[in-house]
């Protein structure tokens, strides 16, 4: 029974080896939410055990890429509640976000004809709040009505959920904290293998707006203003936009305040992975990315499920 601590919702999460990241995901949303839905696809770790502590539904199902599990989860889950959380297994809820989406949810005055809301990321990188460089806030829609919910299987690298109708921004966080990639050889390893999917996403919508079913806009919501930086950044030249990028990250936009973590975080993720997904770019393009490494990435998924490029 929903009281007024508890708010008509359903979180979901998908899994696979998630034991270093799952308890303070799990820890957000238990108790509050009406039920937890864990999708896990083949977890050896402690991930299943995790989960049964905090009561979750484990639902077992085998994974192809992080949007094509998201489409099936939400088309098949017998879900009860109009609303629905989704994150991934390293993003938790702050307490100041509970609250908030509690009263949302709550006061039928708050939701009315919404059908989106997105959330403020907090990404933490090493142990490091990234505050700068225009990493913060970055929008995402996380809560969505489940009958107005689609997420598009032509992203490769990460997955978006998209509504049609009115959506709201929240004024608090959740905060992203891999502990998978505490040993950056990790981040390095998983980074890697993403920019080969990159380099392929990229090239297929080479010749066309990406993500036709929603417009680019730099006005519009924050998933239309990314878009449309994502087209102004398919027509800049290869190898010369990362360092546009990373310039305008570090410096422009001071990320050099956040550090020597922040510089680290920085320099991979604007500088070192854009211009390894530009060189697989520019070999895709010459015919000389391999199959084998094609392969690798369009399977790359099912070997680390907690996503971020």
């Amino acid at each position: 029974m929903l009281t007024a601590q508890t708010a008509p919702l359903t979180f979901v999460v998908l899994t696979r080896n998630e034991e270093k990241n799952l308890v303070p995901c799990l820890e957000s949303v238990y108790g509050w939410v009406k039920e937890i839905i864990l999708v896990d696809s083949g977890s050896t770790d402690s991930t299943l055990e995790i989960a049964e502590r905090f009561g979750a539904r484990i639902v077992a199902h085998e994974f192809e890429s992080h949007s094509k599990q998201w489409n099936w989860a939400l088309k098949n889950l017998e879900i009860t509640t109009d609303w629905v959380l989704g994150l991934d297994a390293d993003q938790r809820v702050t307490p100041e976000l509970q609250k908030e989406l509690i009263e949302f949810l709550n006061v039928p005055e708050s939701n009315g004809d919404t059908v989106g809301c997105f959330i403020k990321r907090r990404q933490v990188f090493r142990g490091k709040w990234i505050k700068h460089g225009g990493y913060y806030p970055k929008y995402l829609l996380k809560m969505f009505r489940l009958s107005n919910v689609r997420v598009d299987e032509g992203d490769l690298v990460d997955h978006h959920f998209r509504v049609d109708g009115k959506t709201v921004k929240l004024q608090h966080d959740i905060i992203e904290d891999n502990k998978n990639e505490a040993d950056i050889s990790v981040w390095i390893a998983k980074h890697n293998r993403y920019a080969a999917l990159q380099a392929i996403e990229e090239n297929r919508n080479a010749t066309g707006p990406e993500n036709s079913e929603t417009r680019a806009s730099f006005w519009g919501t924050p998933d239309e203003k990314v878009l449309w930086q994502k087209n102004l950044w398919r027509h800049l030249p290869l190898y010369a936009r990362p360092f546009i990028y990373f310039g305008h990250r570090y410096f422009v936009r001071l990320g050099f305040l956040d550090g020597k973590e922040g510089f680290i975080f920085h320099f991979l993720q604007a500088f070192w992975y854009r211009l390894l997904v530009d060189i697989k770019l520019d070999e895709l393009r010459s015919g000389k990315l391999i199959e084998s490494e094609k392969s690798e990435a369009r399977s790359t998924k099912a070997k680390q499920i907690s996503n971020k490029a």
